[in-house]
């Protein structure tokens, strides 16, 4: 799960600077949404990842 962050992060463009929070969120919601019918267990960890990283920041 913290993978997924860690790799969204990452691919974040430098010049763009830090992503706010909600959008890095959104990302991995938007990302389980498109997952959902072809691997609905990797969608659920996006989704999981998603909530965690909101709780983190928050």
């Amino acid at each position: 799960m913290f993978t997924l962050i860690a790799r969204l992060l990452s691919s974040a463009p430098a010049s763009r600077g830090m992503a706010p929070p909600a959008g890095i969120a959104n990302r991995l919601m938007e990302s389980a949404e498109a997952r959902a019918g072809q691997d609905p267990h990797h969608a659920h960890e996006l989704r999981q990842a998603a909530r965690a990283y909101l709780s983190v920041i928050r």
